[in-house]
Parts: structure tokens; C-alpha cells; sequence
């Protein structure tokens, strides 16, 4: 038995809000749990529980990945892990520095990038949509008129929903681009036609391993904003298996080897078409329902176990339960009045449930996840089970609100 002293550094942290707390304390738990020394690097405001739980905590820049790269050297740990979107080369760049367990940086950088990201799939094989690296509104317009629609105008790096439209005709263009969140170069692509999922997974001795498909359900277009999602997804064998087998191909074809994978795809009539490809969780408390549909798995302590050698053949890495989340979207206004919730609370199958807006609020038009009003997560024996739970208690929830008058608004 090794008893020398194991260390893991936590790089980024994770985001204040709920989500972000339920992630960073889990994961700081589970390496606890495996007698494993923590240190979590933070740039904005701390959260107090990570705080709370690691035996450091260093300030610096950490979405950098030079000057990432440069706190790490000299420093040794033997796992390094992270969950924010936006620090993922930083943390291959560290991970590199100090000898532990990661994915290249630069198979990163091209899943991190969009566009890079569909050409090396398409080089691999891997059915991909039109698509084009737009820097101003000109060049976006030169693409749909060279390609069928309709398309979607989307930022070259961003996450969250963020920036992302629909557009059925060119004359819808200019607002799409107009909504970007930074008029940096931006990705103009055919759309897809076909129902939504994500696979879920984690590396294990470098190779992909799938733990469950996810289904996604969306708001209605312009914008492509989750509305709730299915664990796992409740689809026939041979389906499931396509979507394993496209996944794990283009993982490989990427070079990608370390840690949690959430890969998003659509299904088609030829076929299954891979959309974003992302070396960290699902957001949407997918990690939550994960772990509730596989019992007594730990999601990052089973890639904590990996990176430090133990056996992880004796895990059941098949969900043998549901769980669904559905996100509250009440029509625009101010809120005066929210009814049922409390009963939402009461019912022994929620999981984990919250809103975001109180009596007062104004609510608008929902563009990108943080403008949902609130959420609930509930587990079930079946998927369908899960997904009819999970729309009945949404439906109990009433939001009243009253229409903004100008002088209100203002």
C-alpha cells in the first residue's frame, strides 16, 4: 500500500452560484474521501465553501495558460483538475508543467476553438455541418448565400447558451450577429435538423468511457437554450450505441485522454452529426443526475482513482435509475406572485431545486441559461417516469407577472 501523501489542485475553482458550489465541494469531497491533500486556484471572489474545504488557496490569473504554466512550474501535484469551461487549456498547460495526468494543450485549444473543432472532425471522417469563421456581418452573408438554411450564428468561444440564434432567412443576420456577446470573429453554420442529447463520460487509462446518454430539451428557437434534460436518455440499443461509437471515435480522433468528457450531439436520418466537445462535466446538474442514476458512483473521484493508479474495475458504471432536470421560464414582466413552489419542496423524489427570481423581479426574454428563473431536479426509477415527474412539478409552478410600463422600466 502507498501511503506517501497524495495532492490535487483544484485549478479555477468554480463559478459562485449554486451549480458552481455543488460542483467544486463535490469534487473537493470526493478527493478528501480518498485521503487526497486539496489546493484550489481562484481569480474572482471566493466561494466560501471551497475555501472551507481545501488545505489552500492561491489567487492568480488562471485563465491564462502562460501565465498558468508559469505559477505551476517548480510546484508538484499529482492530479489537477478543473470544471470551468474557460480554464480548460490553462489547466492541460499545468497539468504539463507539473508532471500529472491531462489531455495535450493543443487538443484542447482545437476543442475549445469551434471551428477548429469541426474541421478536425471532419478530417477524421466524422459527418460535420457547413460551417464558416465569420470576422465581420459581410462574410456572414456570403455564406448563406452559398448554403442551404436555415443556420446558426453562434461566438467561436463561449459557452452557456451565450450569443447563440436561429436564423430561417438572411434578413434575420444582422440581428443574430448584432446579439453576439463580442464583435470578435464569429461561427455561421448550417443547422441540423434532429432531436438533441449529450454523451456523458470519463477517461480511464486514457480511453472514453461512456456512463450515459443524455436527452435535451430546448426553448423554442430563436435562441437554443436547455429547458431540461433526461438521465439517461431512453433510447433503443442500437441508437445508444451509435452515439457511444461516434463519441469515442472522435475522442480519440482528437487525442483526448484525461478526465470527464460531455459531448453534445444530434441525431439524424444518416446518422448521428457530434455538435461540442467539451473535456469537462455538463453543466445543468447533469453531474448531479449522473451520480443519482449510477448509485454510489463519484464522479470526479473516479477520475481522481484513475489518475493515481487505483483499480477502478470493481465500479458498476451502469445507470440503473433516472433522474430529469426542467428549468423555469415565466413569460416576460415583473413578478408579483410565484404559487406552488413550496410544494415543489415538499415532494420526496426533488433532488436539488431553486429559483432565481423573487416577487419584484423582472423577467425577460430568456437568451442564455442565467436568465432562467429557477430549477428542479428529480430522480425515478425510469427516464420516462423522471421526465414526467419533472414537467408536472414544473407545471405547478405559476409565475404571475405584470406587463413593464416604460416609466417602470426606466
Amino acid at each position: 500500500m502507498n501511503d506517501t501523501p497524495r495532492s490535487l489542485l483544484f485549478w479555477g475553482g468554480s463559478a459562485p452560484m449554486d451549480l458552481g458550489r455543488d460542483v467544486g465541494t463535490r469534487l473537493l469531497r470526493q478527493a478528501a474521501a480518498r485521503k487526497v491533500g486539496t489546493q484550489v486556484t481562484v481569480e474572482f471572489p471566493d466561494v466560501p465553501e471551497l475555501a472551507a474545504l481545501a488545505g489552500a488557496l492561491h489567487r492568480t490569473e488562471v485563465e491564462d495558460p502562460a501565465a498558468a504554466a508559469a505559477w505551476a512550474r517548480g510546484r508538484q501535484f499529482d492530479v489537477v483538475l478543473g470544471v470551468r469551461e474557460q480554464v480548460q487549456v490553462a489547466l492541460a498547460e499545468v497539468a504539463r508543467a507539473v508532471g500529472a495526468p491531462g489531455n495535450p494543450p493543443e487538443a484542447v485549444r482545437t476543442v475549445r476553438d469551434k471551428d477548429r473543432c469541426r474541421q478536425a472532425l471532419r478530417e477524421a471522417g466524422l459527418p460535420q455541418p457547413e460551417f464558416r469563421l465569420c470576422a465581420d456581418l459581410a462574410e456572414a452573408r456570403a455564406f448563406l448565400e452559398g448554403t442551404a438554411g436555415p443556420w446558426i450564428v453562434k461566438p467561436r468561444d463561449a459557452s452557456g447558451s451565450l450569443g447563440v440564434r436561429k436564423v430561417t432567412a438572411p434578413g434575420e443576420l444582422a440581428d443574430a450577429v448584432a446579439a453576439l456577446p463580442a464583435r470578435t470573429e464569429f461561427i455561421v453554420e448550417q443547422f441540423v435538423e434532429g432531436p438533441e442529447y449529450s454523451v456523458e463520460g470519463v477517461f480511464l487509462r486514457g480511453e472514453p468511457r461512456v456512463l450515459a446518454v443524455t436527452e435535451k430539451k430546448l426553448l423554442p428557437p430563436p435562441n437554443f437554450v436547455e429547458a431540461g434534460h433526461v438521465l439517461p436518455a431512453d433510447l433503443p440499443t442500437g441508437l445508444r450505441q451509435e452515439f457511444e461509437q461516434a463519441v469515442t471515435g472522435a475522442l480519440k480522433a482528437l487525442e483526448l485522454r484525461f478526465g470527464v468528457f460531455h459531448v453534445e450531439l444530434w441525431s439524424t436520418a444518416d446518422g448521428p452529426v457530434l455538435g461540442e466537445v467539451h473535456v469537462r462535466n455538463g453543466g445543468d446538474w447533469i453531474h448531479l443526475m449522473l451520480e443519482h442514476a449510477i448509485p454510489g458512483l463519484d464522479l470526479f473521484g473516479l477520475v481522481i482513482d484513475d489518475a493515481l493508479g487505483s483499480d477502478t474495475g470493481a465500479y458498476e458504471l451502469t445507470p440503473s435509475r433516472a433522474a430529469a432536470v426542467r428549468f423555469l421560464a415565466p413569460p416576460p414582466g415583473r413578478v408579483s406572485r410565484v404559487a406552488g413552489w413550496d410544494e415543489v419542496l415538499r415532494h420526496p423524489a426533488v433532488l436539488k431545486a431553486d429559483l432565481t427570481v423573487r416577487p419584484g423581479d423582472v423577467v425577460g426574454e430568456i437568451r442564455e441559461s442565467y436568465d432562467r428563473a429557477g430549477y428542479l431536479v428529480v430522480g425515478a426509477d425510469t427516464p420516462r417516469q423522471a421526465a414526467e415527474l419533472a414537467e408536472r412539478l414544473a407545471a405547478a409552478v405559476r409565475f404571475e407577472t405584470e406587463a413593464e410600463t416604460e416609466e417602470a422600466g426606466a
